[in-house]
């Protein structure tokens, strides 16, 4: 088992003793651990976290364990569900949120996960606040709300789409000249979030084929989950056998990207 306290987040294999691994316990303490830098830095006002996660098999248990320790910390939250990293940093920013969790472990196997964690700008914390949150957690410097002042939870699954309509105002996106190139491209989204994301993506853009491989959102990657040439053997064997004009690889989160032409 391991665990990987960082200044960015932690991270860790699922199972083992608390501290081995990335244990439930180890994921309430350094909730309840980053809850209190967010007090600590917003003390005005209730914090809102915006929170969401890729779709590996741990991800439901540790929106569960995340969202109530939030909820005892006295912070609202803002549940996204299944997510991408870039679209959660987004709805910070737009929901003038004071911080935000991604529960994924990225390009890493399915037995990881994380959590990453990010500012008022959606942005991830920096050294120096990551320490903040490190030192919290070693000494369980944090206090539970009491009973009138828990946090509330919402539920909003549109951000995707919101992100995607962001994406069509940029004044270098010709969805025209796209949607007359008549594209076919294959995605390979590792049966996570981006099986949800990058094809609606692609058809907001205008691309009127897409070849779907691995995306059903159920956390079963079907390899290793990093969009390496040496991991995206089925990718470039589809590619060639539909005679698309360019494939797509995404790790679990949709923060990395690589492509066969």
């Amino acid at each position: 088992m391991t665990l990987i306290k960082s200044i960015s987040g932690i991270r860790g294999t699922i199972g083992g003793a608390p501290g081995d691994g990335l244990s439930p316990l180890d994921a309430v303490k350094f909730t309840a651990a980053f809850a209190t830098w967010v007090k600590q830095r917003h003390p005005s006002v209730k914090p809102l976290v915006i929170l969401g996660r890729d779709a590996r098999l741990s991800g439901g248990m540790f929106t569960r364990l995340v969202t109530g320790t939030l909820q005892g910390m006295g912070i609202d939250v803002l549940d996204l569900g299944l997510s991408t990293t870039p679209t959660v940093e987004m709805a910070v920013v737009m929901e003038k949120a004071q911080a935000g969790i991604i529960l994924t472990a990225s390009h890493n196997p399915k037995q990881w996960n994380a959590l990453k964690l990010l500012n008022e700008k959606g942005e991830f914390i920096s050294g120096d606040d990551g320490s903040a949150v490190l030192e919290y957690a070693e000494n369980e410097a944090f206090s539970f709300s009491e009973v009138n002042d828990l946090g509330k939870v919402s539920l909003d699954d549109s951000y995707l789409a919101k992100h995607i309509d962001e994406i069509i105002k940029l004044p270098l996106v010709d969805v025209e000249a796209i949607k007359n190139a008549n594209f076919h491209i294959v995605v390979d989204a590792v049966n996570s979030s981006g099986g949800i994301a990058v094809p609606l993506l692609l058809e907001a853009l205008g691309v009127k084929q897409v070849t779907k491989l691995f995306c059903t959102p159920d956390g079963n990657f079907p390899h290793n989950p990093e969009p390496l040439p040496e991991h995206l053997s089925e990718l470039s064997s589809e590619v060639v056998r539909n005679n698309a004009h360019l494939g797509i690889s995404v790790d679990p989160d949709v923060d990395r990207l690589g492509t066969f032409v």
